[in-house]
């Protein structure tokens, strides 16, 4: 079990990439299975994850978010919710949250695999939806809520402090 604290203990948003070493193939489908065993509402995995290894595409997308390093990260994985997947069973509730939570949870699985595996990750959620499916010709139906850059750190960045627990948990025993 400490493996996985020492995992989420590493984890940093890195801003610099090592261009010129590629995700291995094997890695980014780990990265990806781990994904995809996310929990979500109903098991209905209620999101669509769009990989981009194509460097202009990589470019467009950094120019639209303005997060230049997506440009300098061999992939950017862009989790987009399928709305109208999770409200067929769960209606509104569905559309408006559930889809939202399995996205995300799936992104932030991707984001702890990376990091298990010798990567370096950012998470992005800073643009302008219509901008980032533009330039990925999405289908309508599907909304980019989050991306990852992914690749080999160039550096990695000084830890950041965090609040502490007593700021954040509240004990309820009614």
């Amino acid at each position: 079990m400490t493996d996985f604290f020492a995992t989420i203990r590493r984890r940093h948003s890195v801003r610099r990439y090592q261009a010129d070493m590629a995700v291995e193939t094997e890695k980014l489908h780990a990265i990806l299975e781990s994904a995809i065993a996310a929990p979500s509402a109903g098991d209905l995995q209620a999101y669509q994850i769009v990989v981009v290894r194509a460097a202009e595409t990589r470019r467009k997308l950094a120019d639209v978010t303005d997060h230049a390093f997506l440009a300098e990260a061999p992939v950017c994985l862009v989790f987009c919710t399928d709305a109208e997947r999770s409200a067929q069973t769960f209606g509104e509730r569905g559309r408006e949250l559930f889809a939202l939570q399995d996205t995300t949870i799936a992104a932030a699985y991707a984001q702890l695999a990376a990091v298990a595996g010798g990567l370096g990750s950012a998470w992005v959620g800073g643009f302008v939806t219509p901008d980032v499916a533009a330039t990925l010709g999405l289908e309508a139906h599907l909304a980019p809520v989050a991306m990852l850059a992914l690749g080999y750190a160039a550096e990695l960045p000084e830890p950041t402090t965090r609040r502490r627990l007593d700021e954040i948990v509240v004990e309820h025993d009614a």
